[in-house]
């Protein structure tokens, strides 16, 4: 498998770069100044920028399991994607952050199972409960009949609770508020490549196109 990746990026330094090389300089050398975010998941299916088939420095990318975005809180050390989060909305001040989630995600599997991915039972247990609200309104609902209609309805309300999650920020609710900042809600299906985004008029999921 390595060996591929040598190759597909010897293909990658003879065409694409070569024939973007100045756009690509340009990108190295000026910085970046992409105008929007991404929070997506780390699941290896789901990639924004072919799905949006955008370019080099268009995006702003932050992966995490499950397309989480935490409350703001001082506690703890680490905090991957809020820092991540201040730099693109106070350092590059992108206008846009779209919280993408996909169907079949494993970590809204285990959330609803209460059983965690993989042998290390202490960080996913405790990063999926930033979810916990999702999981206890799907798990409320009387028409959901299946498990994996209820992993569909959680991957939903996952959106919903990162989108208040991300005005728990004062420079996002900041920003919205000035009319500087956009949050979006999106959910691909990968199975039926349909692209759904959060209507926030009507509270439902619908298609983009």
């Amino acid at each position: 498998m390595i060996e591929k990746l040598i190759t597909g990026y010897k293909c990658f330094r003879g065409g694409y770069y070569e024939e973007n090389r100045e756009q690509l300089v340009k990108l190295a050398r000026k910085g970046q100044s992409p105008k929007i975010a991404v929070i997506a998941c780390c699941d290896s299916r789901v990639d924004p920028a072919i799905i949006t088939q955008s370019a080099p420095g268009e995006l702003f990318v932050i992966r995490n399991v499950a397309n989480l975005v935490p409350p703001c809180e001082g506690e703890g050390v680490w905090h991957g994607t809020s820092a991540a989060l201040q730099f693109a909305v106070c350092d590059l001040q992108v206008e846009h952050i779209i919280v993408l989630g996909h169907a079949r995600c494993g970590g809204i599997n285990a959330l609803l199972k209460q059983q965690p991915v993989g042998t290390d039972k202490g960080f996913i247990e405790s990063w999926m409960s930033i979810a916990d609200k999702a999981r206890q309104r799907v798990l409320s609902r009387s028409d959901l009949q299946s498990f994996e209609a209820q992993c569909h309805a959680c991957e939903l309300e996952a959106i919903a609770v990162s989108l208040l999650n991300l005005q728990t920020f004062p420079w996002i609710a900041e920003a919205v508020e000035g009319g500087r900042l956009q949050l979006h809600g999106w959910y691909y299906d990968l199975e039926a490549g349909d692209l759904l985004f959060l209507n926030h008029v009507t509270g439902a999921f619908q298609p983009i196109v």
